[in-house]
């Protein structure tokens, strides 16, 4: 799978983890990007950026393990 394959995966595996919050993907460029988690008021909950080494299925769900735990706290 070449790298835009895998952003496309990585941002479609990203807006879905997070139910039932809003996961928004921005400033996707050079290989990048970043997703920010918001709640049903609006309010952005967590933020991070991803980079072509994190888009992996193992280091992804260690992105979305992390993100979840920070939403739990």
């Amino acid at each position: 799978m070449n790298t835009q394959q895998q952003l496309r995966t990585a941002m479609h595996t990203l807006s879905s983890a997070f139910a039932p919050h809003d996961c928004r993907i921005l400033a996707a460029r050079n290989g990048s990007f970043s997703f920010t988690i918001v709640n049903h008021a609006g309010i952005a909950q967590h933020s991070q950026r991803l980079y072509p080494g994190q888009y992996g299925d193992e280091s992804l769900q260690q992105v979305i393990r992390r993100a979840r735990q920070t939403l739990r706290a």
